[in-house]
């Protein structure tokens, strides 16, 4: 699948809050409506709490098809979207591409450079010589090295007055699956607020975007899925018109003379980055929480932590190699952890 998947939980989300959230008339309760669909290589859920069923109907629908229109421009397994043309024309041309497009892919070069390369949405090469996620091997020292010219975000080029992309080298392919989903995520409540919705979530995966509060005044519960405890939960984390990512070795990887080799890989290195378990970044947007997390996690725990700290609206939650759990300081008092009780 294109778009990486990242176990974050929504826990202790009923309908039954959700049906009380203020915003109605006196003595009329809003209405909840939750759908999944497939969409990205993931489920996709929506909830949506509007004043009436048709319209909480109505917000639902909007958000799968903004989410559906997304999918068309940025999934490289479509072959005529139009990162998939960018991609044909690798050492060819420039691709026209929409402002949607150019404006993931711009982030995406964005987070690349507040992580110093770490995110790196031109590492399909190498990806696809891990093949962790059909066929798993291992290659060859000599085979990643002669990928890394491949993986230069520096030959990526986007002109934003003619809305173009290149890529200057072939055999160069761009992936933005380890930003899309949050993109999608902050784009499907934006029409689903012009659909009348008071309250909501969306989940492509473990890629959340909350609006809206639940009726007590209460910012939404999330649940964070420990790395190495299958079935247990880390952490509980409230949202508030923010979203959160996660980044974690623990969804596609295979095991080799007893060492994982996962999905995350190091650009530098073309090896699986080490330095974490899992991440999990809370932003406003949720471009900026999905892209963060998997840069975060190649960075290292250290690294990562000092780079949350500098950034204004950005949290993380740490899982660092050898299990030990490093919360931002602007997210202490709002994270319970399972340990804790």
């Amino acid at each position: 699948m294109p778009f990486k998947v990242a176990m974050v939980l929504v826990g202790c989300l009923s309908f039954a809050a959700l049906s009380c959230v203020k915003g109605g008339s006196p003595g009329t309760p809003p209405v909840a409506v939750k759908r999944t669909q497939m969409h990205m290589g993931t489920l996709v859920s929506i909830t949506a709490v509007g004043q009436t069923q048709a319209e909480a109907n109505a917000a639902v629908t909007a958000g799968f098809e903004e989410v559906k229109r997304l999918e068309l421009l940025l999934s490289t397994w479509i072959p005529d979207s139009e990162l998939s043309r960018v991609n044909a024309a690798a050492g060819r041309s420039a691709v026209t591409v929409s402002a949607e497009t150019m404006t993931v892919v711009r982030k995406s070069l964005q987070v690349a450079e507040l992580t110093d390369g770490a995110f790196n949405i031109a590492i399909g090469p190498a990806v696809d010589a891990w093949s962790i996620s059909t066929e798993p091997r291992l290659p060859t020292v000599e085979e990643l090295d002669a990928l890394k010219p491949l993986v230069d975000l520096q030959s990526v080029h986007t002109d934003v007055w003619e809305r173009s992309i290149h890529l200057q080298k072939p055999g160069m392919r761009i992936d933005v699956g380890g930003i899309g989903k949050g993109y999608a995520a902050d784009q499907a409540v934006l029409v689903m607020r012009k659909a009348g919705a008071v309250a909501g979530v969306v989940a492509l995966s473990g890629d959340i975007k909350t609006f809206g509060r639940l009726p007590d005044g209460e910012a939404f519960p999330v649940e964070i899925r420990h790395p190495r405890k299958e079935n247990e939960i880390l952490a509980q984390v409230t949202l508030q018109d923010e979203a959160i990512s996660t980044a974690g070795d623990y969804e596609r990887f295979f095991e080799k003379d007893g060492v994982r080799y996962h999905h995350i890989l190091d650009p530098q290195t073309l090896q699986p980055a080490r330095g974490c378990q899992s991440v999990s970044v809370i932003a406003k947007e949720g471009i900026w929480a999905d892209g963060l997390d998997t840069g975060i996690f190649v960075l290292g725990a250290k690294r990562g932590m000092e780079l949350v700290e500098q950034l204004e609206n950005v949290e993380a939650i740490i899982v660092d190699d050898v299990g030990r759990v490093l919360i931002s300081s602007g997210l202490r008092d709002r994270v319970v952890l399972a340990s804790d009780h």
